[in-house]
């Protein structure tokens, strides 16, 4: 679990795929209640605590380790990674030199039920071809409403 000094820039963009704006409080509103969201997401899916990590900097993104293959990568590790931009995906673990290689993507929301995530990960798992899904979903969001979403799923 990595979560570095609260970020001071209140820079606000609207572009896609580029981080929310963040406050000090909001960063410290958001690395809590990230922490139990992932937590939640890893109980969901059988996944100790140290399988689990995450970090909120100038973005917010997490890491949980699956200890499975996928059927369409059968020699290679599956990892389940969130972002604040682009929400749930299942990838291939990959080289840094290797293009990624995503298995399966939640569209729609970015935070979603522990539940809704363990099922994404069950298909994904016995999908028998790699999916390329777009990244297209609702705009980025600022720190203190994405932990009022995770809230509702980790108090």
């Amino acid at each position: 679990m990595a979560v570095t000094a609260p970020i001071s820039d209140d820079r606000v963009s609207r572009r896609r795929n580029v981080a929310p704006a963040a406050t000090s409080e909001g960063t410290h509103l958001l690395a809590g209640a990230l922490e139990r969201y992932v937590w939640k997401v890893a109980e969901a899916l059988g996944v100790p605590r140290e399988g689990a990590s995450f970090e909120v900097t100038d973005t917010a993104t997490a890491y949980i380790a699956l200890g499975c293959r996928a059927v369409a990568h059968p020699d290679r590790d599956v990892m389940l990674v969130w972002s604040a931009t682009q929400g749930w995906a299942v990838s291939i673990e990959t080289d840094p030199a290797e293009p990624l290689i995503v298995l399966g993507r939640l569209s729609g929301d970015i935070v979603q039920a522990p539940e809704a995530v363990a099922g994404l990960v069950a298909e994904s798992m016995t999908r028998p071809g790699v999916r390329q899904p777009s990244v297209a979903g609702p705009p980025p969001m600022g720190w203190s409403d994405l932990a009022e979403c995770m809230e509702r799923y980790a108090p």
